[in-house]
């Protein structure tokens, strides 16, 4: 964890949110836990379908800032990243 805050800031925000199954399993907890009972198994996978349907939509949004943050991984990482 402390390697985690030697990145700047940008790269931490970045590297935090791409946590998908951790983001997108939280996601799911939140439609799913208001609900105390499910009538049966497939209204489970409905509200399942539909958190990730409502989640997927966010993946498809840019990245802020991009290019200051490539600036960043391009300093720190100049053998790693390839353009």
């Amino acid at each position: 964890m402390a390697v985690f805050y030697d990145f700047p800031l940008k790269i931490r925000r970045i590297i935090y949110t791409t946590n998908i199954i951790e983001n997108m399993n939280g996601k799911i907890r939140k439609y799913t836990k208001t609900k105390l009972l499910f009538p049966s198994d497939d209204t489970v996978l409905k509200s399942v379908y539909l958190a990730l349907r409502e989640i997927s939509r966010k993946w498809t949004k840019p990245i802020r800032n991009w290019a200051i943050i490539l600036n960043q991984f391009l300093t720190s990482f100049k053998n790693r990243v390839q353009l």
